[in-house]
């Protein structure tokens, strides 16, 4: 199993194929991007539930486009990468691909555990991925602090 920024990227790069995005931002556009999902998903873990609503949009309980998790990213993305390149009308329909992507990471978490659900440590073993990376350390040390381990 990919890592979740893996997931990512791979999801980016088939949405984003068929944008019309200028050639010479087209690597911040897609790497600004995935870095809003994945910020997104940082800073909801860190917030009381935020688990849940992770759970909840990645087993694919939660439509995508409906989700808060969702709208940080394109939030983000709108402030760190599409005001910055000054793109006017071209920025919106880029801001589209948020929930875009978002969907296409609808039901990437599966019961990992083989505990007959999908619960916290599903998600952690989908962040791991097959090997250790700084996105699972990462989430690892945000998850201890708040779980105080």
């Amino acid at each position: 199993m990919a890592s979740i920024l893996d997931l990512i990227s791979s999801r980016v790069n088939t949405v984003a194929g068929g944008a019309q995005i200028p050639s010479n931002i087209k690597d911040q556009v897609l790497g600004g991007l995935s870095q809003s999902v994945l910020g997104s998903l940082t800073q909801t873990v860190t917030k009381d539930g935020g688990v849940d609503q992770i759970r909840d949009l990645v087993s694919g309980k939660v439509n995508a486009a409906a989700s808060p998790i969702t709208a940080l990213a394109g939030d983000i993305f709108d402030k760190d990468i599409l005001s910055k390149l000054n793109l006017g009308a071209a920025g919106g329909s880029l801001k589209d691909l948020v929930p875009q992507v978002m969907a296409g990471l609808s039901g990437i978490i599966k019961d990992q555990d083989g505990d007959g659900d999908i619960d916290f440590n599903d998600l952690i073993l989908a962040l791991k991925g097959n090997g250790s990376n700084s996105l699972f350390n990462t989430a690892k040390a945000i998850l201890g602090g708040i779980l105080g381990k």
